[in-house]
């Protein structure tokens, strides 16, 4: 299968990147170090038709396929590594959910102030006893009148102290069949963030409580019986994860690279010592079998959510080659490549994060051992 972009996507490549350096550029290394959501990004990604790539365009999108998205993702980081976090908020996970599922009315108040870039949403997924094992969360949904209560709490929210509104997995009733999804804005009654801490990447994240927060019934996106659907609809999410573990990768490599033809050590170039040439061979190889995995799952989706099991391979082995080849490139650099003067060591500390969020390599080595034997392989503790 031949998956060198089209001339249509070669063209959109060029022109994002171009917008990239012109409007990203300035400032990236400072933007990457700020813990605040870049809103000035988001605006501008807006007026270009980078939020909302793949809704459709009766949604306000721009109806364009997964493939657009990644291309986007790629071209942002290559210029500003930070940057690339938008699009993914502007493109994969509760987005793409929300423009699935959502309502007429969800749709208006909710996705067109995300698809303007001065609105953001975040996933509410992982709780305190409830991380690779989804399906055990706590969060409740109770009736009440139309609407409905929410008590429960979530964890290492993306965007979560910085998010106007949560997509919040919560439990109607018992079993994976109880589970389904509301919106739940973060300043309504009854929603709470607890203390802020910081991920080794210095992302933000805080606990998110609610105390018999009511949501009216139009908040409701996916009720009992919806958790299916919302999976599939995550793997969007891992698409983009996987993404920017390759871009960022990619990114550690070509400043490395860059390096390696300028600074010299015993009076050569780093380049001429073939034990860098040949960290530099390993770091291509993987690279590159690293795209074609990610183009793979990303072509693929042509239903509107992309396959499982090619996701999964796909979000596992650009992990590990992102997070490896960022690492790489940070040992060839040396102190350049430890201080926060470059945006190498960044690259590291964001890789090493998405090979635990959106599904950790362990478990994503789960579900593909369960396409290879075509049999499930249960987790969880059998009852004596």
């Amino acid at each position: 299968m031949d998956f060198t972009l089209s001339p249509e996507q070669q063209e959109f490549q060029t022109a994002v990147r171009r917008f990239s350096e012109k409007t990203l550029l300035s400032g990236a290394v400072e933007r990457a170090h700020s813990q605040a959501y870049p809103w000035d990004v988001a605006r501008a990604m807006s007026s270009q038709g980078l939020l909302g790539i793949t809704i459709a365009e009766e949604d306000g999108g721009a109806g364009g396929s997964l493939m657009d998205a990644v291309i986007a993702i790629e071209a942002v980081a290559s210029v500003c590594p930070r940057s690339a976090d938008v699009i993914q908020a502007g493109n994969f996970g509760a987005i793409r959910v929300l423009a699935e599922y959502g309502t007429g009315f969800q749709k208006e108040k909710y996705l067109q102030p995300l698809l303007a870039g001065t609105a953001l949403i975040s996933v509410g997924m992982t709780e305190p006893e409830a991380g690779s094992a989804v399906t055990e969360l706590k969060t409740t949904a109770t009736k009440d009148g139309s609407g409905w209560r929410i008590n429960g709490s979530k964890i290492f929210t993306t965007h979560g102290p910085h998010a106007d509104f949560v997509l919040a997995y919560v439990r109607f009733g018992p079993g994976i069949n109880g589970i389904g999804s509301v919106l739940i804005e973060t300043k309504g009654e009854g929603v709470k963030l607890g203390k802020r801490s910081s991920f080794m990447s210095d992302e933000e994240w805080a606990e998110i409580f609610f105390d018999n927060a009511y949501i009216p019934g139009e908040q409701l996106v996916l009720g009992e019986g919806g958790f299916k659907r919302q999976i599939s609809g995550f793997n969007v999410e891992r698409i983009g994860n996987t993404s920017r573990s390759l871009a960022l990768g990619r990114y550690a490599y070509e400043e490395a690279r860059n390096w390696a033809m300028q600074r010299k050590q015993f009076g050569r170039l780093l380049c001429e010592f073939q034990g860098l040439q040949w960290k530099f061979a390993d770091m291509r190889i993987k690279l590159d079998a690293a795209q074609m995995l990610l183009y793979r799952a990303a072509a693929s989706a042509d239903t509107g959510f992309p396959s499982v099991m090619e996701t999964a391979i796909a979000k596992a082995y650009c992990n590990q080659v992102g997070f490896d080849v960022a690492n790489e490139a940070l040992q060839v650099m040396g102190g350049m490549g430890y201080s926060k003067e470059s945006l190498v060591e960044y690259c590291v500390r964001r890789c090493r994060g998405w090979m635990i969020a959106g599904g950790s390599i362990e478990i994503l080595k789960n579900r593909i051992a369960e396409g290879v034997f075509e049999r499930s392989f249960p987790q969880r503790a059998t009852s004596p």
